[in-house]
């Protein structure tokens, strides 16, 4: 494992804590902070169709306009949580509004898909700054453990209604004004957090070491950008694509090479000793799976809704309304289930719940596609189960940290989050992608070659010909196709979560509770 270097001279630790009254102040604005950073991760899956057609995009650059953000995001985290730790959390909160805002007007003026895929990589590195200090402070101010507990609660009630209501908002936006307004409305609201954070927030600096670790920051970037490229590129062009196993040895070496490094430092940029601990690598396995079915088959829903049934993106977002109500109703009613049943067993349930939302609409379909009614019931269950599993994760991965690595803890909680829900978007996209084309008809031989690019093409030209999703027409066969993806991949999706619910049942210890008291 090597040997440490000596210690380094920690710097003076200056914490101030709010009062009582200002901590619920702390909580709305964290809270209003997050829930731009949440919406943002899912407000496209009803634009998605207005880009395509005015941007051209072809399939792989459409899951880089969604996906690009996330993975951005996620890749970011730990660093950014370091950053704060050193140069003060709130400093680095402001400048994360200050990207956010900037990375906003850059997509507003986006003309091509490249130029607005780079603005979504700003708009995540804007997010990156901004999220790891939400958690962090949250576990700073509130101490006593019921209060803590009800917090988490909220913080993970708002990423995950955020989540959800961004496709209802982006409908919204996109019934009234073009697709440019779904970003337009950030630049306010940062601007906004910038001037109240100054003012509202409090700043904490914990002692940290005075050499940054480079080479941790390079490789986990390299580890997760290799992952999930070699997860988009096999779902395009198949396992025989060379690139899909250099991305995925790349991916492999730089993981290592990250764990390694991190074993040998003293204070590396995260402590992968953490995961030596079964209830952390318990919780962290039931966020990321939690996210990765609820992110990842909202992502289809919202797109299923438009182009198999025609709706348009207000339609879609207000019939998705079931999955953030269920949401709210599951993180804000964790805490009191965990005081009362062990919180082992109360997740393995939630998890379940999801698995068998999931499933839903594989049942109903039958040989045909699934009517709202069951695809309405799926969001639900899929919403509440997703958001007790998810609240009640986050509260045992805290209490199985040591309160001195809380701030790696709180980065793997974050990065857990984003990364499941950014693989859950590229993974089970690309799959419904393949399945797409797998249950795709025979069509008329000019608009076969669209057709067999993705959905979105075939909805292009589909609408060109005079005949908008759900309306027939020569590509009627594509739109089916693509109903019966969406089927197939919710049920993929049942069974990882089913297993999930079992991994959180082996990993989990049975008396692990909702940690309280200290910093």
């Amino acid at each position: 494992m090597g040997r440490h270097r000596a210690a380094e001279p920690d710097e003076p630790v200056a914490v101030e804590v709010p009062g009582v009254g200002s901590r619920w102040v702390v909580l709305a604005l964290l809270s209003a902070s997050l829930l731009i950073i949440a919406m943002d991760a899912t407000i496209l899956n009803v634009a998605l169709p207005a880009l395509v057609e005015d941007l051209h995009a072809n399939s792989v650059e459409q899951l880089w306009i969604v996906d690009g953000y996330a993975l951005a995001l996620s890749g970011l985290l730990v660093t950014a949580g370091a950053m704060g730790d050193r140069t003060g959390r709130r400093r680095v909160l402001l400048i994360g509004y200050g990207i956010f805002g900037v990375a906003s007007l850059g997509a507003v003026m986006s003309t091509n898909p490249a130029e607005l895929i780079a603005s979504r990589v700003g708009l995540g590195v804007g997010g990156a700054a901004i999220m790891p200090a939400t958690l962090s402070m949250l576990r700073q101010v509130f101490t006593e453990a019921r209060e803590r507990t009800f917090a988490f609660g909220v913080w993970s009630a708002v990423f995950g209604a955020g989540m959800a209501l961004g496709p209802l908002l982006g409908g919204w936006l996109l019934e009234h004004f073009s697709w440019h307004a779904v970003f337009l409305i950030n630049v306010p609201i940062a601007m906004a957090a910038m001037v109240l954070g100054r003012w509202l927030l409090p700043d904490y600096h914990r002692p940290v070491p005075s050499r940054w670790d480079w080479a941790g920051v390079v490789l986990s970037i390299l580890a997760i950008v290799g992952i999930a490229n070699a997860i988009k590129l096999a779902g395009k062009n198949g396992l025989r694509d060379p690139v899909v196993w250099v991305s995925l040895i790349v991916a492999v070496v730089c993981g290592y090479a990250f764990v390694r490094n991190s074993l040998r430092r003293r204070h590396p940029l995260l402590d992968v000793r953490l995961f030596a601990r079964r209830g952390f690598t318990g919780a962290v396995a039931a966020i990321a799976l939690a996210m990765f079915g609820l992110v990842g088959l909202l992502f289809l829903t919202s797109q299923w809704f438009q182009y198999a049934d025609g709706d348009t993106p207000l339609e879609a977002g207000v019939r998705l309304l079931p999955l953030p109500l269920a949401l709210i109703v599951g993180t804000l009613g964790a805490p009191a289930l965990i005081t009362r049943f062990a919180p082992r067993y109360v997740l393995a349930l939630a998890l379940l719940l999801v698995a068998v939302g999931m499933a839903v609409p594989w049942f109903a379909a039958g040989t045909g596609e699934p009517s709202y009614p069951p695809v309405g019931a799926f969001l639900a269950l899929t919403g509440l189960g997703a958001g007790a599993s998810s609240t009640i994760a986050s509260v045992l991965l805290m209490a199985s940290s040591p309160a001195d690595q809380a701030g790696s803890a709180a980065a793997v909680d974050e990065v857990s989050y984003e990364l499941g829900g950014a693989f859950g978007v590229a993974a089970l996209g690309s799959l419904a992608v393949r399945l797409y084309r797998a249950h795709l008809p025979a069509l008329p031989a000019e608009h076969a070659g669209p057709a067999a690019e993705s959905v979105g093409t075939a909805a292009q030209v589909s609408t060109d010909l005079g005949h908008p999703p759900g309306t027939g027409g020569p590509l009627a066969g594509a739109f089916t196709a693509f109903g019966h993806a969406f089927v197939d991949t919710a049920l993929v999706s049942a069974v990882i979560l089913l297993l999930a619910a079992l991994v959180s049942l082996a990993l989990i210890p049975s008396d692990l509770r909702p940690a309280g008291g200290g910093h």
